[in-house]
């Protein structure tokens, strides 16, 4: 009974800390992208001023204000100035709304896993905290995070059918997943996984009338993009990066290197246990030729200009310490083998993973893309035993802990010296 009391103590006391250590970051205008400062003043800021004047003529005019994501967030936020809030004060809601994915976060780790002690699932949950994307992003309001977090509710209304295959939670998973693509719209591309499923498992009456459902709640998107032709998806205009590099880019190789790459990285923490990366290894000797054929292929298409910024830290390491790609092309590598792991035999996961790569429809790509996204699906809805046996040792966690500290050191050192 000591040992429950102690426990939940250090939990309330680790919980505490790390939400002390965003707001002390709010307040002292910590940026660990190393750009949402800018995103949020020449983007983001602009955009809920002119809101707060006039809806109508922003909205039509959406275009001008390169940005990339929908302006429905941002319409929320200029209620609150409209209302005499103080744009900090905008920004301490948003941080304090921002909470809202680490909760969502927490009740999807509890239906996943039952057996494993509530403690370790809020341990996992809260190591958000930590995220430099989630931190940032939070600190400088962005549509980002509050995108994610309507697609995490979508997801655990997804993991509800998947337990109880009641037609209601499908409608729900759409529903949010709408919502979520509304605020940002890479989240629709994974409408496609939810049907894929949901043709497996009601009947096709069933599926078309979620079909029809979905396509409703769209047609106020589709009447803005199309109809009223405020195109922003495309030409938006990112800070600090040149503006050629905002152009669309269907360059597959330099997404399935640079991307394949930033999922590895962020998988280590969650795979260094040395009984699963032998698990790994061990049924992947005969297909290793395969992959390194893969890399070879990949790598004979891969242009990707560092100038534009972004590419990862594996690429970006490879050129800062080596002046070279070589680095860069080993951890593909590996990369491609730990990924082939993942969707091997398993269409699920390779869906997923697919919709990451092709989610990303400009030149640049950046980490921030899937921080935290990537672990989130990995303990929801990406399908393997290696997150069952993550569970079976708490230091797996400590190792995810470190790892996340070392990444904002290393954030930290990127902004210091390199920028």
């Amino acid at each position: 009974m000591v040992k429950i009391v102690n426990q939940n103590k250090f939990l309330i006391f680790s919980s505490l800390v790390l939400y002390a250590s965003l707001l002390v970051g709010f307040f002292l205008g910590e940026d660990l992208n190393s750009g949402a400062t800018q995103d949020w003043y020449k983007t983001d800021y602009p955009v809920i001023r002119d809101l707060t004047i006039s809806i109508k003529k922003t909205l039509l005019n959406y275009e001008s204000y390169g940005h990339r994501h929908s302006p429905l967030y941002l319409i929320f936020l200029s209620l609150f100035t409209k209302i005499g809030l103080s744009f900090d004060l905008v920004r301490f809601l948003h941080l304090n709304l921002s909470l809202f994915l680490i909760y969502y976060f927490y009740k999807c780790l509890v239906l996943q896993f039952e057996k494993v002690d509530r403690n370790i699932l809020i341990f996992l949950s809260i190591s958000i905290f930590l995220s430099p994307t989630f931190r940032s992003l939070s600190i400088w309001p962005s549509t980002t995070i509050i995108g994610l977090i309507f697609f995490l509710i979508s997801i655990y209304e997804f993991l509800k059918f998947k337990k109880k295959q009641t037609v209601n939670k499908a409608y729900k998973n759409f529903f949010y997943l709408i919502l979520a693509s509304y605020i940002s719209p890479n989240f629709s591309l994974f409408a496609v996984y939810f049907f894929y499923y949901y043709l497996k498992k009601l009947d096709l009456k069933n599926v078309f009338y979620l079909f029809i459902f979905g396509l409703v709640l769209s047609i106020p998107a589709f009447y803005y993009v199309f109809i009223l032709g405020i195109n922003f998806i495309s030409p938006g205009s990112e800070i600090g990066v040149v503006q050629d590099t905002n152009k669309l880019s269907f360059n597959i190789s330099n997404k399935i290197l640079i991307i394949g790459s930033i999922l590895f990285f962020h998988l280590i923490p969650l795979i260094i246990n040395k009984n699963l990366i032998l698990e790994i290894i061990h049924p992947l000797k005969k297909t290793l030729f395969s992959a390194l054929l893969f890399l070879i292929i990949n790598v004979y298409f891969f242009n990707y200009n560092l100038d534009f910024t972004g590419g990862g830290i594996f690429l970006q390491i490879s050129n800062i310490f080596f002046n070279n790609n070589l680095f860069f092309y080993a951890s593909c590598f590996i990369s491609i083998v730990i990924l082939v792991a993942l969707v091997k035999k398993n269409l699920n996961n390779f869906l997923i993973i697919f919709l990451l790569v092709i989610s990303n429809i400009q030149y640049t790509i950046y980490h921030k893309y899937y921080e935290p996204l990537f672990l989130i699906l990995f303990f929801t809805i990406l399908e393997n035993r290696f997150k069952i046996k993550f569970f079976e040792k708490k230091i797996n966690l400590l190792y995810l802990y470190l790892f996340s500290t070392f990444y904002i050191f290393i954030r930290v050192f990127k902004s210091l010296y390199f920028i």
